[in-house]
């Protein structure tokens, strides 16, 4: 293997292997012993969430930043939202109505990948929840179109696993959900929302405080199906309460189609600037 370190000392990965092979002893087996760095028990103590939350922050950043990943499409979705083909098996008629907008997610992912290829792949990459539904979707169509996607997975109570079209080098796992809404947007150069519950309202919500607050630049945000979020969000009640502003109302525009998303991101006027920056804030 080739040594790429910039300095003279032993190598972390010489000390834990040695470490394997020294003579069994009272000593050698206490856990005390052990390298901190090898030590797994160590590093699930109360006192090291610090440092896990780093460690969690850091290790995908590093290796997206390896497979040279610049900016990503983040999709939000219901996992429980079915394929068309087996929406018969949805557990309710509106999930099973709701079966289109797999369709459409899968559709623009596989637009949007195939305009990234065009420049080489680095740009614009899908990046969804790695789960099911409307997840699944978004990394096939990246699939579909010969592409990479990024699946951003998170360690349930119930048993979930990726879904099998997440590109595998770029499969994460999180333990802490504000890590991974974190990777969600540090490469965001647009939010797709389609429906969903609520893990796609926490993601809008907190995605959209962000920008309305000025501590992340505006980018194109698009909400599938504007039945869908009309009927569960009064939207125009905030603003009409003055909770939000009627400028709040322009941070986000409603879709339908995967070309009406397409549309929308290439002629999104305010992409990139922060709030202070738009006339009339």
């Amino acid at each position: 293997m080739t040594d790429h370190r910039r300095h003279p000392f032993r190598d972390s990965h010489q000390d834990r292997d040695a470490a394997r092979h020294t003579p069994d002893t009272p000593q050698t087996r206490s856990s005390s012993y052990r390298l901190a760095f090898a030590d797994g028990e160590f590093l699930l103590r109360e006192e090291l969430r610090p440092v896990r939350l780093q460690l969690e922050l850091l290790k995908p950043e590093l290796e997206m930043n390896e497979a040279g990943i610049n900016s990503t499409i983040a999709l939000f979705g219901g996992a429980r939202i079915p394929e068309p083909s087996k929406a018969g098996d949805a557990r309710t008629k509106t999930l099973a109505d709701l079966s289109r907008y797999y369709d459409e997610a899968r559709k623009f992912a596989r637009i949007m990948t195939e305009h990234s290829l065009k420049s080489g792949g680095a740009e614009n990459v899908i990046v969804t929840g790695g789960g099911p539904g409307v997840m699944e979707a978004g990394n096939r169509g990246a699939a579909d179109a010969g592409g990479r996607s990024v699946g951003l997975n998170i360690v349930l109570p119930h048993e979930q696993a990726p879904n099998a079209y997440v590109t595998p080098e770029l499969c994460f796992n999180f333990h802490y959900f504000a890590i991974r809404k974190m990777h969600f947007l540090m490469r965001a150069r647009a939010v797709c929302v389609f429906p969903g519950g609520f893990g796609t309202l926490d993601e809008m919500f907190e995605s959209l405080t962000l920008i309305q607050t000025g501590r992340m630049r505006q980018i194109p945000f698009l909400l599938f199906g504007g039945e869908f979020w009309k009927r569960i969000i009064n939207w125009d009640a905030l603003a009409d309460a003055g909770t939000i502003s009627d400028e709040d109302l322009k941070l986000f525009r409603f879709v339908e189609t995967a070309e009406d998303a397409v549309e929308a991101i290439e002629t999104w006027e305010d992409a990139g600037k922060k709030r202070k920056d738009i006339p009339g804030r």
